[in-house]
């Protein structure tokens, strides 16, 4: 980039000035890392977004709170590296493809497994860099030259690194247990796969007779179609209702099975009617009681959530016919006694979007317990990972301690195949139960394995099942680095500083880096965990699209600019792990806290055009720093206050206070340099060149103004960079790279402030009461300030050329006591200081009375009518919430605006 000495335009262009730099920085390699340079190191790995995905607001506000994050920690001259990359998304990149070949006519198995993975490998390089290059236009600093994808050569090579190596500690086995199963992708899917939606179902009473003839039992279920595959009755054996019938039996209706009736402590006694129907084949808790009570397994369902012969008359029908077909069935049998209206949770599928299914199936696990306690050794002995807030460190200990074994492999082709092969010429060419199988690094070992077991007529194949996205994303923060290999980056880099991501991932993300860093890295894969809430509607809502309460960022982006998005988010923030709610107009696609975040973007272009055509086109070094001794009270008054600000940013961001740190920037740059500093400088630089007094204003001018450049700049990269080009007239260089400010504490002068607060507040009160008495702008009105306390007065009297400047006003007359009435005045008050403006001479005092009592008259009309409203309990039944809501919200505000034209009144 060419030195740039010439103003900056009359108006900020954000999305010309973000493109340029977003272009630049990527051109300039600005943010490549050099495991050779020193510094500490501050590393960052993306969390990374499935490549199947597109940017949505969770996207744009972690990115945001990473970016400040990492470009705060590269301007205190770190070595610093963020690190991008995207998932594979096994499901979700599955299910495109097979639409895809859907609407050909045709399925996966048509065109067979490489050409299905050619396909897939070219619907990613056709369509999978979306999600990269919208977080592109958010101006992320990542180290673009280091992105990574979960299958490229290098991870593909850690994650068979790491199956081989559990497998051959013992931490990796084939066992047929309950997994969630997808009917639609005909898969087992994760817990975070899986979408709990409150759904109006049934329960359904069904009458069991005991075998004996003595009587019968009732069960309640809320899947009738199920009891097929019953195997058992349990009660629990402290319900004296039901003790007698432990130990006998029933006769299972439709199918004439006799099954035993048990006692267990986990049934709920206050659950139906206290007995229930124990299928072990087709629920979780069941297959638990199942070998509690060492009961029978029958599963009686297929892949595809069809009947299979274990449902005699019923085999071939999807579940849920079935469900209607056995309760219509034991309907007619007089083995129906009712049906309830009944609320509950079903388990959906995120991707297959259907009901899953609770199914025994082999598949491969991981036994978790030895990974799980080696880091709940980490975090209650050595305290690592740090989490932020802290309370989520026991959400995450909690789930390391319920952790069970974890399935890891999917019935799915694209994705990392399982590095097993099975020996078929042993079982007639059949992968069965019994095969016997060869985990290795490859094929060329598991054949040479083979052959050395079972001669050389051994006949391989690979398993066709591919491992779990999450156990790739296990392994992100050190597979990205390089492991296996002991590469420069892994060195230097690994373990990482900061990870920054949902509370809803603790369990399926967190845990699973944790655990398998500490196996394979003996260290935790980062310093600190930083948890941040979600991003709420304007209704205070989760957005989710299946709600339709999304708030895409892209829109926002295209009519505010990333900046003032960012900032908007970044701002929001209450506190680490607080949800933020963004207000948002649907109708308009208008944003008012987005909004706010354009204003202050254009608030600091315009002042920082003005300070440039007062520094006679100087820079700030060319200008030079100010002498101490040559500071005037106002200037020594916007030192101490950047320094400070300085100091509290620093230390909000030291401690992720991000918010915090976005508004105290906010307020020192909106208030105290625009509306302030500079409106009390414009005397001083507006004399003669040459004047000391002039030098001194353009030095401290240019001075603070680079300097919150850079302190605003790790939350709003774009419009500072473009400013702090033009101030510096910098070529090939970068803001990014700059120093971050630091505080001269010396130069922090508290009563100083306190001062200066005194007299900002006065002037404010001043400015109010010429606006409340409609003072024309070009008039200078008397003022008296009245206050007991003598260190104010003497305040006010050293300041009063201030006073008389910025509040428009006559030498302000400052004393201890009003003597005698003052005649009508506009009066406030600030702290102990009271202002008042006599109205003599000033104004027209009728004409203003007349104005106030008309002004009033017309809030007071709408009061009633909204009164009127919110009186009426029909309005208040069946109007919508928000309405309501609105409506109260409304007649607060008119409440309000009517005590103070009456307040006005009173006055005059």
């Amino acid at each position: 980039m060419s030195a740039n000495p010439s103003p900056l335009p009359t108006q900020y262009d954000p999305f010309s000035a973000e493109a340029k730099w977003q272009q630049y920085w990527e051109e300039n390699q600005t943010f490549q890392a050099d495991p050779q340079q020193g510094g500490d190191p501050y590393c960052v790995v993306i969390p990374p977004p499935n490549v199947t995905g597109s940017l949505h607001m969770g996207h744009a506000f972690e990115s945001a709170l990473i970016d400040t994050l990492v470009r705060y920690h590269r301007m205190l001259g770190e070595n610093t590296l963020w690190l991008p990359g995207t998932d594979h998304a096994s499901i979700a990149v599955q299910t495109i493809l097979e639409k895809q070949l859907k609407a050909e006519g045709k399925n996966r198995y048509d065109i067979g497994r490489d050409a299905f993975l050619e396909q897939a490998w070219q619907w990613k390089a056709e369509s999978g860099g979306k999600i990269v290059n919208q977080l592109r236009r958010l101006g992320v600093s990542v180290d673009w030259s280091r992105e990574r994808f979960t299958m490229d050569e290098g991870l593909s090579k850690a994650v068979i690194e790491a199956f081989v190596r559990l497998y051959r500690d013992g931490l990796i086995y084939r066992g047929n247990y309950m997994v969630n199963w997808c009917p639609a992708s005909e898969s087992a899917v994760s817990d975070i796969e899986v979408d709990n939606k409150e759904v109006n179902g049934h329960l359904w009473y069904f009458r069991y007779p005991l075998t004996d003839g003595s009587g019968q039992i009732e069960v309640a279920t809320t899947r009738p179609e199920t009891m097929l595959g019953d195997t058992a009755v349990a009660v629990n054996p402290k319900d004296d209702r039901y003790q007698e019938f432990i130990g006998k039996t029933v006769t299972l209706p439709i199918t004439g099975r006799e099954i035993p009736i048990i006692g267990d402590d986990y049934v709920d006694a206050e659950f139906g009617t206290g007995c229930v129907k124990i299928t072990p084949a087709h629920d979780p808790n069941d297959f638990a009681m199942g070998d509690r009570h060492n009961l029978p397994k029958i599963n009686i369902m297929n892949k595809n959530g069809s009947m299979n012969e274990n449902a005699g008359e019923f085999e071939g029908l999807d579940r849920f016919e079935a469900r209607k077909q056995v309760v219509a069935r034991l309907e007619a049998d007089g083995f129906l006694v009712k049906v309830e209206d009944y609320q509950t949770k079903v388990p959906y599928s995120d991707r297959g979007k259907v009901p899953i299914e609770p199914l025994i199936s082999t598949q491969w696990f991981v036994k978790i317990r030895p990974l799980a306690d080696k880091a709940l050794d980490y975090l209650d002995n050595q305290k690592e990972p740090v989490f932020v807030p802290e309370r989520w460190s026991k959400v995450y200990r909690d789930w390391l301690v319920k952790l069970k074994d974890w399935c890891i492999s999917r019935q799915l082709w694209w994705g990392h195949q399982i590095p097993a092969w099975y020996v078929v010429s042993e079982t007639n060419g059949a992968i069965t139960n019994n095969t016997p199988f060869i985990v290795a690094y490859n094929e060329e070992e598991a054949i040479a394995e083979a052959k050395a077991k079972y001669g050389n007529s051994a006949q391989l194949e690979q398993d066709p099942d591919v491992l779990d996205t999450w156990f790739s994303s296990g392994l992100w923060p050190f597979s990205t680095m390089g492991w296996p290999d002991n590469t420069a980056d892994l060195e230097r880099y690994y373990p990482t500083s900061t990870l920054v991501t949902g509370f809803d991932i603790i369990f399926f993300w967190v845990a699973r880096m944790t655990m398998m860093a500490g196996y394979f890295t003996d260290r935790m894969p980062f310093d600190t965990v930083y948890i941040h809430g979600l991003v709420l509607d304007e209704n205070g809502k989760k957005q989710s699209k299946s709600a339709g309460n999304g708030i895409d960022p892209l829109v926002l982006i295209d009519k505010y600019g990333t900046d003032a998005v960012r900032y908007a988010l970044i701002r929001e923030v209450a506190g680490a792990g607080q949800n933020i709610r963004l207000e948002y107009n649907r109708k308009t696609d208008e944003s008012s806290s987005v909004e706010a975040s354009r204003n202050f973007a254009n608030k600091l272009w315009n002042a920082s055009r003005f300070a440039m055509m007062n520094l006679d086109e100087k820079t700030p070094a060319a200008l030079g720093t100010p002498a101490l001794e040559e500071l005037e009270v106002g200037d020594r008054w916007m030192l101490s206050r950047y320094y400070r600000v300085v100091q509290e940013t620093r230390n909000n961001l030291d401690r992720y206070g991000l918010g915090e740190a976005a508004k105290g920037i906010y307020e020192l740059i909106w208030n105290d340099f625009c509306d302030w500093y500079i409106e009390l400088v414009k005397p001083r630089l507006w004399q003669e060149a040459g004047s000391p007094s002039r030098l001194v204003a353009q030095q401290v001018l240019a001075l603070v103004l680079e300097g919150i450049l850079k302190l605003l700049h790790p939350f709003m990269p774009h419009i500072t960079e473009e400013i702090w080009h033009t101030l510096t007239q910098s070529s090939g260089s970068s803001l990014a790279l700059q120093s971050y400010p630091q505080a001269k504490e010396e130069q922090i002068d508290p009563a100083l402030e306190q001062e200066f607060s005194l007299l900002i507040d006065t002037i404010s009160t001043i400015r109010n009461l010429r606006a409340e008495a409609l003072v024309k702008p070009g008039v200078k009105v008397p003022v008296i300030l009245q206050s007991e306390r003598e260190e104010e007065r003497r305040i006010l009297t050293n300041g009063s050329s201030t006073i008389e400047n910025l509040g428009k006003a006559q030498t302000p007359t400052v004393i201890a006591a009003l003597e005698a009435e003052s005649g009508q005045s506009m009066v406030g008050v600030t702290g102990g200081v009271q202002v008042l403006i006599p109205l003599a001479g000033v104004v027209d005092v009728a004409a203003l009375r007349s104005k106030i009592e008309k002004d009033l008259g017309k809030i007071e009309k709408e009061m009633q009518a909204v009164n009127g409203r919110l009186s009426n309990p029909g309005f208040v039944k069946k109007a919508p919430e928000d309405v309501v809501r609105g409506a109260r919200e409304t007649l607060a505000q008119l409440q309000v605006q009517a005590q103070i034209l009456r307040d006005r009144l009173s006055h005059l």
